[in-house]
């Protein structure tokens, strides 16, 4: 065999494409993601599915090489789901894809062991680039949110004073984010996958924490930190 002949078999070997398992609640962004991701050449989705419990057991039978997953899912959130998957699969890495801005939530995704957060705001482009440096090893955010990140370690911060909003729960700031967001409690409701009698006790969870004492306390609250944190 003649080395050309070696060259030409070696450049038609297909490329061993990355597994990945998308994770979220909407069937049609699923097909949207899906549609995108296969169209790569380095990259096909493995499977799909819409909740935490769904994925755990799709990540353990088809063993992908990343999870794209979305914060917001019934049942055990975004959150609680990575937390879960690293306690039986530590290796596997899992980029977030959410529409919450990253600013409120990527911080926790990194200490709930998760390797990148992208806001589903921004381009097709943008998100296949963050897939491959996860995919790569390394940590996936904005150049805003690393710098936020990276100044509240520098020694220009030695002393981070914490929000009110840190002692919330993950979910309890999801439903926190949403109320700031104008959002009624039946579509917190409805958009969290649990009962308008969870999302009250949410937010008589969170009235106490904040130290508010009404509803429209909250609201107003609510609202004034979400448009700070933008």
């Amino acid at each position: 065999m003649t080395l050309s002949t070696k060259v030409r078999r070696a450049a038609k070997k297909p490329i061993a494409r990355k597994r990945i398992l998308v994770v979220d609640d909407h069937a049609v962004v699923r097909e949207g993601l899906v549609a995108q991701i296969n169209r790569e050449p380095d990259l096909l989705v493995c499977g799909e599915a819409g909740n935490a419990r769904d994925a755990l057991s799709l990540a353990e039978a088809l063993r992908p090489d990343l999870v794209l997953a979305d914060i917001t899912l019934p049942g055990r959130n975004g959150l609680e789901f990575i937390r879960d998957l690293r306690a039986v699969q530590p290796a596997l890495p899992v980029l977030v894809l959410s529409m919450h801005d990253p600013s409120l939530f990527a911080e926790r995704v990194l200490r709930a062991g998760g390797r990148g957060y992208i806001s589903k705001q921004q381009s097709g482009q943008r998100l296949l680039t963050a897939i491959r440096r996860v995919l790569l090893g390394q940590i996936y955010l904005s150049d805003e949110v690393s710098t936020r990140l990276l100044d509240s370690l520098s020694s220009k911060h030695p002393t981070r004073t914490l929000s009110p909003v840190d002692q919330l729960t993950d979910r309890e700031l999801e439903v926190f984010t949403m109320v700031g967001q104008a959002r009624e409690t039946k579509e917190i409701a409805r958009r969290l996958g649990m009962s308008a009698k969870t999302v009250e006790a949410h937010r008589a969870s969170i009235k106490r924490k904040l130290k508010l004492k009404t509803g429209p306390e909250l609201t107003r609250h609510a609202v004034l930190w979400v448009e700070a944190v933008h």
